[in-house]
């Protein structure tokens, strides 16, 4: 899977544009993900000098790892689960406080092909996206949740990738 993330023309030209933006910007990313595994920050990491620019990146497949490495609520995690708006965008807040970024996205979600319910299907992945501002309080904070069916584990991961692309694009 790794090798056809990184080898992915499409998704690598997007990372290296992104690694670039950022660059221009000043900003470092944190990512934290759930369902994808890493992919987002292997895809990020294989552009020659995104050191510049990527900070960290937590790999938090379990619940356990969401409450410890991202200090997300557990209650929360009970009350809503671990695939959901209020946990993607704990996610995501707690990727850019347990970091030097300034900009962090999530991935949470089921690529299959079990663990899915009626009300939650294979397929359904929620992403949050922070960002801090150096000389404000206060941040950014998006939610996007994406449906992509049962089109297969390895389709949903590589969707999300592009989904949170999009996210970091549109913070910087």
């Amino acid at each position: 899977m790794i090798s056809s993330v990184v080898g992915n023309n499409h998704l690598s030209a997007r990372a290296a544009g992104l690694v670039a933006r950022l660059r221009q910007a000043g900003l470092m990313l944190a990512t934290a993900e759930s369902c994808t595994g890493g992919l987002l920050s292997a895809l990020i990491t294989e552009i020659p000098g995104s050191s510049d620019v990527f900070e960290r990146g937590f790999v938090t497949y379990s619940n356990n790892a969401k409450v410890e490495m991202l200090g997300v609520d557990a209650d929360m995690i009970e009350q809503y689960g671990a695939v959901s708006a209020e946990v993607a965008r704990a996610m995501a807040e707690g990727a850019v406080s347990h970091s030097r970024a300034r900009i962090s996205v999530s991935i949470t979600g089921i690529a299959g092909p079990g663990g899915g319910s009626a009300s939650k299907p294979v397929g359904l992945v929620h992403f949050g996206a922070a960002r801090i501002e150096a000389d404000r309080p206060n941040h950014r904070l998006n939610h996007i949740e994406r449906r992509f069916g049962d089109i297969g584990r390895a389709q949903v991961r590589l969707g999300s990738l592009g989904v949170a692309l999009d996210m970091i694009e549109e913070l910087v």
